[in-house]
């Protein structure tokens, strides 16, 4: 019991910044899926800093003017080389799920990839002690790391 404090006492006092970026290989549709996790109240800042407005993510009064600030704000955030080639995000959409914002995209037309290079600065201008997490799958082959902020490149190959 003592232990379950202590820890709730620390997440407090001591919160901690870290997004979830998944680059998932789709075989089936020669595509890459993405899914970026980020703490909802973490994007909302940014997006209000960046684009000068007053949001709510979780009841937008405005959806549409939300998924474009999403789409904008990931894709100057987030970019994704496959082989060497830049990716072209299509963003899907967001949803929130308890206290974190999942943004979808896709890029279709990806067939065999051999090497996944990832620049993510999500959220370094909201945080100074910022963690990525990243996760790439290709070909069922899972590889992860992390990036702490100002680092924000990262290097797969399969």
């Amino acid at each position: 019991m003592l232990h379950l404090l202590l820890i709730s006492w620390f997440r407090i006092f001591h919160p901690f910044y870290v997004s979830v970026t998944e680059i998932k290989q789709n075989p089936t549709n020669h595509s890459i899926e993405i899914s970026c996790r980020m703490f909802y109240d973490d994007l909302e800042k940014a997006l209000e800093k960046q684009y000068h407005v007053q949001l709510d993510i979780v009841k937008p009064k405005d959806k549409a003017q939300i998924n474009k600030l999403i789409n904008d704000y990931v894709k100057k955030h987030l970019l994704i080389k496959a082989d060497g080639k830049v990716l072209n995000l299509n963003f899907i959409g967001y949803e929130i799920q308890e206290d974190g914002a999942w943004s979808y995209f896709e890029v279709k037309g990806i067939n065999a990839i051999k090497e996944v290079q990832v620049h993510d600065d999500l959220l370094y201008e909201q945080h100074p002690e910022q963690i990525n997490m990243m996760h790439v799958i290709i070909n069922n082959q899972r590889k992860s790391t992390k990036v702490d902020n100002p680092d924000a490149d990262a290097n797969f190959k399969f």
